[in-house]
């Protein structure tokens, strides 16, 4: 199973990204969203679970985006959060998660740490400073779970 990941948008949803998310089963957004546009293109591709961003605060984001979203696909435990710094000083104590995905730093990332992997797919939005443009693949096989981070632009 192949999940798109993707975040810091900031209203922005490039072709390039739509391209590289399409045939995905489905797309964790890590915050800062910027739009319901952005979710509404997203979920032309697959189903959509987003979380708010710090740069979401308009009234339709604070309607429709929760801070976390906790989730369970084909046996792996995913929280998806926007800042990692939310999670405190020891993160790998968080719960059952076997996967934390979040945005908010545009720098991509991928890394295990005390069994939970750690996933940021950085910006996919606006380019800021001299960060590339990426999204993110999460993989599950037989309860496992790798990434891959995509450079688009």
């Amino acid at each position: 199973m192949k999940i798109g990941l993707i975040s810091d948008t900031h209203g922005l949803l490039r072709p390039e990204a739509v391209s590289a998310l399409s045939g995905v089963t489905q797309i964790l957004h890590a915050g800062d969203v910027g739009g319901p546009e952005v979710i509404a293109g997203l979920r032309a591709i697959a189903p959509v679970e987003a979380v708010r961003g710090n740069n979401d605060r308009d009234a339709w984001a604070v309607r429709c985006l929760p801070l976390r979203v906790s989730l369970q696909i084909a046996g792996v435990h995913i929280l998806v959060l926007h800042d990692l710094d939310d999670l405190g000083p020891k993160p790998q104590t968080h719960g059952h998660h076997r996967v934390v995905v979040t945005g908010h730093s545009h720098k991509p990332l991928v890394e295990e740490r005390s069994g939970i992997l750690f996933v940021n797919p950085g910006s996919a939005g606006p380019r800021r400073f001299k960060l590339p443009i990426t999204i993110g693949y999460l993989t599950i096989a037989a309860g496992f779970a790798t990434a891959q981070i995509r450079n688009l632009a």
